[in-house]
């Protein structure tokens, strides 16, 4: 019986809506990251290859003794990475924002009725 109260209770909290669009925002977050990192590695460091004379930054690193080494250049990279994917949610949310509020502005209260439409309408309730 109690085992029964247990499934139930997870399958109520698995099902709630809201573990449902964090599952759901978490597998866009993974397919955005890809093609940020595609957009990074495949795109933006090539051009900045080029600007610097085909210096890969991927590879930079300093060598620390034996297998260790500072990868700074990929450090660079996931920097870069961050950066961009920091300014597309930006300009994500600034322009969902921007909808939010051009949809909210439709949705306004029709402005307070007057006095004149005030009276009027006490003048009808008394009148009944």
């Amino acid at each position: 019986m109690k085992a029964k109260g247990l499934i139930g209770e997870f399958k109520e909290f698995a099902l709630r809506g809201n573990v449902v669009d964090m599952a759901v925002g978490i597998v866009i977050g993974v397919a955005f990251a890809a093609i940020t990192n595609s957009l990074v590695g495949d795109i933006i460091m090539p051009v900045i290859g080029v600007l610097t004379n085909n210096y890969d930054f991927l590879h930079l690193a300093i060598p620390l003794g034996g297998d260790n080494v500072l990868a700074y250049g990929a450090f660079i990279e996931a920097v870069i990475n961050f950066i961009i994917i920091a300014a597309v949610l930006f300009l994500v949310i600034k322009l969902f924002n921007n909808l939010h509020r051009a949809t909210s502005k439709e949705e306004e209260e029709p402005p307070p009725p007057t006095e004149l439409e005030l009276l009027t309408e006490i003048r009808d309730l008394l009148k009944k």
